[in-house]
């Protein structure tokens, strides 16, 4: 995965380069089922100018039933040239929440090799509160060549976590609530057990952020290190889904710590009734 030359842009920065050539705006949106948000329509109900519109759940592999993991170079690299995303592009990526699903997005581009991809800093909300101008309707841009080529270290596997776990090479943290890793709370996703993966930590995603917003480098340090979280051990990020572990991954970045591996199952993988043990608690 390349090292980022960048990590998050403001508002300010954005507006001022809208239309530029070799930028692209992407709207990563994406929502949990309990939230009942619709984000391609509100997508085209209005996004910031020239965005075009990142479906997580389509661009995913479609050979597993777990939710929106990771697709093939192929597969990724045909919805970049549809969306119209060429090689070398600067990219900024961005959501509804301020920030909850644009890390994924991220993650993504920079593990199939995009060099320039930013998130912008407190998202569409932040860019609506400053009156920002919008469009409706949906952006269609050229359609470009995108060479995808994944990075597989920065992607976990059930036995890459399974074998970090047993052996303590790698941390791994959960970004779900805390309430939820402890087997308090019932998993959004209806058959999945409750409870954490034995000897993972909790990180929740939401310790973070302050107003929708990655907190600043400094606050993030003394946040991670008040979880617990060892900034010279290897680190692979878990959560639901696949999709606020980016989250930690982000925080570890702009922390100027490693950021590892994702693992993509998430607990949709673990938590499955006939899955690895299973333990609950603090």
């Amino acid at each position: 995965m390349p090292e980022p030359q960048q990590t998050l842009v403001s508002t300010e920065w954005l507006a001022a380069r809208l239309g530029q050539p070799g930028l692209v705006i992407i709207d990563a949106s994406w929502y949990l089922p309990a939230q009942q948000r619709d984000p391609r329509q509100e997508y085209l109900d209005g996004h910031i100018p020239g965005s075009v519109f990142f479906d997580l759940d389509a661009v995913s592999a479609h050979d597993t039933s777990l939710p929106h993991m990771m697709p093939t170079p192929t597969a990724f690299a045909s919805a970049m040239r549809k969306l119209g995303v060429p090689d070398g592009a600067q990219i900024v990526v961005y959501d509804g929440l301020g920030l909850f699903s644009a890390p994924r997005l991220w993650w993504m581009l920079r593990a199939f090799g995009a060099r320039d991809v930013v998130i912008l800093d407190g998202g569409l909300p932040k860019w609506k509160a400053e009156g920002r101008p919008l469009e409706d309707g949906e952006t269609i841009r050229t359609p470009a060549h995108f060479n995808a080529r994944l990075d597989h270290s920065v992607v976990a596997s059930m036995a890459d976590v399974q074998k970090a776990l047993a052996e303590n090479t790698a941390q791994v943290l959960d970004a779900r609530p805390a309430e939820r890793f402890r087997g308090e709370a019932p998993e959004p996703r209806p058959g999945l057990r409750m409870g954490h993966m034995p000897g993972s930590k909790s990180v929740p995603f939401a310790a973070l952020l302050q107003d929708g917003r990655l907190k600043p480098a400094a606050e993030l340090a003394k946040a991670l290190d008040a979880l617990g979280v060892d900034p010279q051990k290897p680190a692979i990020t878990s959560c639901g889904s696949g999709v606020s572990a980016a989250i930690i991954t982000l925080a570890l970045v702009v922390a100027g710590r490693k950021p590892g591996a994702l693992y993509d199952g998430s607990w949709a993988e673990w938590g499955v009734p006939d899955g690895p043990p299973v333990a609950t608690g603090a």
